[in-house]
């Protein structure tokens, strides 16, 4: 009798599952790591990556495997990793935010393999005494508390700055460069070190965001690069309301832009210099925001 419980128990569940992925359209399979540790786990990874007739996750805690079932047409397998990750699990595409996977009960708190590990320079092997070793804890303190307290995005932000800045001066190659640059530190930005805030924006942004960089690098013409650059802004604004400034960003317009339709960019100074058009129309636009998040 037991036998045939057990049986019934598992047509049961595939027919559960079958039911679930009937009902998706346009269905997409893919199979990604996930790490947690038990059941209640598996409950929270489901529930944040399941979207009703559009996604559904079923996950092994034994082998941290997920099945990913989705709509491809109204979802994507990064957006579903994306929900994951925010409610605490890491996976290969997406960090959790520390915050995040700090509130997570005892028995929930998975070995965070994928996640970076901070090195210090000179690790202290050849230190013989408890003064050597104190010494190098504190270093290792203080590098800690450097990271912390430098803002991860700044270098992003300065970058675009500096593509903005040479578009001013309708100087294509030195704004190619610059992009080179800024795509140099998107990739370096750690996620786990970002705020839960700047996380989500980060998240929602950073496709396009390293998009938009890599073909104004690659335009040799300003023109394309000044359309692409109304683009990169849209992405530069989420993050830096999303984020903690050091001195206050404006947020700036030009009505006469594309046909009038206008477009946005930020700067460091409240003194209009406009990036897209340069030395022919320098003082077109206005200010529409100050951002100062501090």
């Amino acid at each position: 009798m037991k036998s045939i419980s057990k049986i019934l128990m598992v047509i049961t569940v595939l027919l559960s599952t079958v039911n679930s992925f009937a009902q998706i359209k346009n269905a997409k399979i893919e199979t990604v790591k996930i790490y947690g540790n038990c059941e209640m786990c598996k409950a929270t990874i489901e529930k944040a990556g399941n979207v009703k007739n559009v996604a559904t996750v079923e996950w092994n805690k034994d082998t941290k495997m997920a099945v990913l079932n989705y709509d491809d047409k109204k979802t994507t397998q990064d957006e579903i990793l994306k929900r994951i990750a925010l409610a605490g699990y890491d996976s290969e595409k997406f960090l959790a935010p520390d915050d995040v996977y700090a509130k997570l009960p005892g028995c929930c708190q998975y070995n965070r393999e994928l996640k970076p590990v901070a090195k210090v320079k000179g690790d202290g092997m050849n230190m013989k005494n408890e003064h050597a070793n104190h010494n190098q804890s504190d270093m290792v303190q203080k590098n800690k508390d450097a990271a912390q307290t430098t803002p991860q995005l700044k270098a992003v932000f300065d970058n675009y700055f500096s593509v903005k800045d040479a578009l001013i001066k309708t100087d294509a190659g030195t704004s190619s460069a610059k992009a080179t640059e800024l795509i140099k530190a998107i990739k370096a930005v750690e996620m786990t070190k970002l705020s839960t805030k700047e996380h989500n924006v980060w998240m929602e942004v950073m496709k396009d965001l390293t998009a938009n960089a890599e073909k104004i690098a690659t335009y040799k013409d300003v023109v394309k690069q000044r359309e692409t650059f109304s683009l990169l802004s849209k992405n530069i604004y989420e993050l830096t309301k999303a984020s903690k400034q050091e001195a206050p960003v404006y947020y700036l317009h030009c009505p006469m832009y594309n046909n009038g339709k206008g477009a946005n960019w930020l700067s460091k100074e409240e003194a209009i210099k406009n990036p897209y058009y340069g030395s022919k129309m320098l003082t077109c636009g206005s200010v529409q925001e100050t951002i100062n998040n501090k």
